[in-house]
């Protein structure tokens, strides 16, 4: 099954990625790659993109394996000829259960790329965001097709 081949590939990067900052960093460090562009910050996020709802643990934890169940259900069911959305759902489920493997283990989510503009933030992100924007993509440049006997009649 392509979503849990996926899914895993995203795991297994995320976590890596987050051991290597752990292992090596100490909290609060910052190394500048390109000098007041772009560095590698380790941070513990205690909520969600912006640090919006910090310390909401349970309410992170409950809405990933909701979410998690929910394209594990849903993912069979996709039309096979919608290769952007299986792609988007892999993507986001292996976000979320990167960043749920951070929330379970140690209360918050380690991140680290640091663009100086915006929050800092880390491959589980990424990938959540890459697979909203595939979903979208697919509902936003889809045509509806009316369903069978509910055509409208003109007047």
């Amino acid at each position: 099954m392509a979503l849990i081949g996926l899914s895993t590939v995203v795991v297994l990067v995320d976590q890596a990625t987050k051991f290597w900052i752990q292992s090596r960093m100490s909290y609060g460090e910052s190394v500048p790659v390109i000098s007041d562009v772009f560095h590698i910050t380790y941070i513990l996020n205690p909520g969600a993109a912006f640090g919006i709802l910090e310390n909401k643990t349970w309410f992170f934890v409950i809405v990933a394996l909701l979410l998690i169940a929910g394209v594990t259900y849903i993912y069979p069911r996709l039309p096979a000829d919608r290769p952007f959305l299986k792609l988007g759902a892999g993507l986001l489920t292996g976000g979320a259960v990167g960043n749920l493997i951070d929330r379970v283990r140690i209360g918050y989510v380690v991140d680290f790329f640091d663009f100086r503009i915006w929050p800092i933030f880390n491959v589980a992100d990424i990938c959540i965001v890459c697979g909203v924007a595939c979903l979208a993509y697919v509902l936003l440049t889809t045509p509806e097709t009316p369903e069978s006997g509910s055509e409208s009649k003109d007047a």
